[in-house]
């Protein structure tokens, strides 16, 4: 099966993609999700740097995905919605995502 690159552009940033043939619409659809929910996070105004808010997007993103949404706490989706008894908590998990990410070189 032969593969098909796409131009998208996920938060203003523009990327080349390659999918199956036949896969476009499904990874459009993906571009789409991303998208929304990295410009959520954005707009909402707390996060600035594009690696943390795609770090958030992607777990929300995941979360979504849990077959058991019922059995699970929601996951905030901005700092704004984060309990204050947890931002100590984020803010030295991000410092270490912080950390191995420019240590990588590479955000992807």
């Amino acid at each position: 099966m032969s593969n098909k690159q796409l131009d998208v552009q996920i938060m203003g940033q523009s990327y080349i993609l390659g999918c199956p043939e036949g896969g476009e619409d499904r990874l459009l659809a993906a571009v789409r999700k991303v998208d929304e929910a990295m410009c959520k996070i954005r707009d909402a105004g707390k996060i600035k740097a594009r690696d943390r808010i795609a770090v958030l997007a992607a777990l929300n993103l995941a979360f979504d995905q849990d077959p058991n949404p019922a059995q699970a706490p929601a996951v905030p989706t901005t700092a704004v919605d984060i309990p204050e008894s947890s931002q100590e908590r984020l803010s030295q998990l991000l410092k270490r995502l912080d950390h191995v990410l420019e240590q990588d070189g590479q955000l992807i």
